[in-house]
């Protein structure tokens, strides 16, 4: 079942629960996604593009809700962080710190890399074989490490 099926029926099922932090995450979601299919001019959009959509969201959210947790605005950081797990569900699972490791070990032993100059060329292989698992900055932060 593609996100665009999966997202309009969790839209009708957070309407009948009159769930409104659910549908207002939801909705965002389903606007993306036709707005990228506008943008493809019809074409099937892939599941990468998906998860990627789906991770600009949960980064837009976590953002916002940093800004707002820093400015005092507990309110608003309570509906931005809401949001953010209702997104996040569709989410492939996130791999937990060691499981990152391990992958970006993994990478560097295949990329022969060994030093902190060869962070593109993990990165650009990283950034393919992590895409969905884990957020870029997470990625970086830990290639980083490895690699110094």
């Amino acid at each position: 079942m593609s996100l665009e099926t999966t997202i309009n029926e969790s839209i009708k099922t957070a309407m009948k629960e009159k769930n409104k932090v659910a549908l207002d995450s939801l909705r965002a979601v389903k606007a993306q996604i036709l707005l990228l299919k506008t943008e493809a001019k019809g074409a099937d959009i892939s599941s990468e593009q998906e998860i990627a959509i789906l991770q600009r969201m949960v980064k837009q959210r976590k953002d916002s809700y940093e800004q707002f947790t820093a400015q005092g605005r507990n309110d608003l950081a309570e509906v931005e962080d809401a949001q953010m797990k209702v997104i996040e569900q569709f989410l492939p699972k996130q791999l937990s710190i060691e499981e990152l490791e391990a992958e970006i070990k993994k990478i560097m032993s295949e990329a022969n890399a060994e030093s902190i100059k060869d962070l593109g060329k993990v990165m650009g292989i990283a950034s393919k074989v992590l895409a969905g698992k884990s957020d870029g900055k997470s990625i970086s932060e830990m290639a980083k490490k490895l690699l110094s």
